[in-house]
């Protein structure tokens, strides 16, 4: 009888559906592959999740900030070898709980934004993690200037925002980590110029490819503009409202506003000073058929991101896989896009650009077509997720023998460097790092 091979053991610590965030609809999407190569344990310390997650995987809820490596070995499931990944984003309602187990477990971190600081921040104002350990990985990666700024955060004199591009904070939850996937070159860059012994990878963003579409664009009627996501100040909403409301009189359209907006009163108060309460309509967070189901509708989706956090866009692989055409920051990540598959905008003529393409596709409702076509095989080529689990699972397995026996060696060796480290390369990190969070 051939030998059966061994099935490892993956327990993905992640947001989970029904949370408002896109790393958890990337986890599901994900799922189904990466299902297929091992034996998948997700793991949530949220209250509830979506029941179809069981269909791929066992689901375990758990506590941070009590777990220990025996609670995951005895949810193991395989007969192979067993891989911790733990998923950190940029928002603390979702992360918080991760960010301290980060401080605790050796994991493979999957870095889904470069930059942490807002992360960091909210969570010690929300205290879900203590202002200490903040401070103290600051002076530790950053120096007395880096614990001067971070406690400035904490007074609320200076932003996190404002502090990410030279203190992107990736390192506080690197310290223990066996290893670092990111999806994106520049993220990638960034941390092996900041970590250079850490086992690192990078692989685009996975996501589900859909059947082709049935675009429902009319080619008359008012122009469909549409927003959607996890909506904060970098995703430009207030300037968008600006350049619509400098539109030319007859200019006739609607924008939908799909996603939690970080400050709807003010979004409101916008409307009504501008005018424009008639003609922009904001929905909250909507379920998957009905954001589809508008993507489908829309001459244009606006996914415009600065500053950036730093990692690639699951917005905008939704949006190429509705073929629907789209207008981005021409930065980072989307800098490196080919010219036919997004329309750019620069930060420094934002308004007017954004005029003129609203202009050129009033004139035409057709004229996005092309755009969006081309991004739905850009798409296509790029970001399956089998792909994607399949080499998620190759690199774990190929590191994860050594991964325990280097990282003691690499703490010895940070604490010292981490403290010394030359002017030049520092100077060096600060330009990847900041060229890397204006991406998104």
């Amino acid at each position: 009888m051939a030998d059966v091979e061994p099935r490892p053991t993956i327990h993905w610590i992640s947001p989970l559906p029904p949370a408002e965030t896109d790393i958890a609809h990337y986890t599901a999407r994900v799922l189904p592959a990466l299902s297929k190569k091992t034996e998948v344990v997700l793991w949530t310390d949220a209250r509830e999740w979506d029941p179809a997650l069981e269909r791929h995987a066992t689901v375990r809820r758990f506590d941070p900030d009590t777990v220990m490596p025996r609670d995951f070995a005895a949810a193991s499931r395989g007969t192979g070898p067993e891989m911790l990944f733990l998923h950190i984003g940029n928002s603390w309602v979702f992360h918080a709980g991760f960010l301290r187990l980060a401080q605790r477990i050796p994991t493979f971190v999957v870095l889904h934004d470069l930059a942490i600081q807002e992360l960091m921040i909210e969570a010690v104002e929300q205290n879900e993690w203590d202002a200490p350990s903040y401070l103290a990985g600051l002076a530790k990666w950053y120096g007395a200037e880096g614990k001067r700024l971070g406690q400035a955060c904490l007074n609320r004199t200076e932003k996190g925002s404002a502090i990410s591009a030279s203190l992107p904070g990736f390192e506080l939850v690197l310290d223990k980590a066996l290893g670092v996937l990111t999806h994106t070159e520049l993220a990638h860059h960034a941390v092996q110029a900041r970590l250079p012994q850490l086992p690192a990878q990078v692989l685009p963003l996975p996501f589900e490819i859909g059947p082709a579409p049935l675009p429902r664009r009319t080619s008359s009627g008012p122009l469909r503009l549409l927003q959607f996501g996890w909506i904060g100040p970098n995703r430009r909403l207030e300037q968008i409202l600006e350049a619509l409301a400098q539109m030319p009189e007859g200019f006739d359209y609607r924008l939908d506003v799909m996603g939690k907006v970080w400050d709807s009163d003010l979004i409101y108060d916008k409307l009504t000073q501008l005018n424009l309460a008639h003609r922009v309509h904001l929905h909250g967070f909507v379920s998957e058929p009905v954001l589809d189901d508008a993507l489908r509708q829309a001459h244009l989706v606006l996914n415009l991101r600065h500053p950036s956090m730093g990692e690639a866009s699951g917005s905008q692989l939704r949006i190429w896989n509705a073929a629907a055409p789209s207008v981005v920051t021409r930065e980072g990540w989307y800098a490196g896009l080919p010219e036919d598959v997004v329309y750019s905008v620069d930060t420094d003529n934002e308004i007017a650009q954004l005029q003129a393409l609203f202009a050129k596709l009033a004139a035409d409702r057709r004229a996005g077509d092309e755009i969006g076509t081309a991004g739905r095989a850009y798409f296509e080529a790029h970001h399956a997720p089998t792909a994607y689990a399949q080499n998620i699972v190759a690199w774990a397995a190929e590191t994860v023998g050594q991964a325990g026996r280097d990282l003691a060696l690499r703490l010895s060796s940070e604490r010292h460097k981490a403290r010394n480290l030359h002017p030049d390369l520092q100077k060096r990190l600060e330009v990847l790092t900041a060229t890397a969070r204006s991406k998104l």
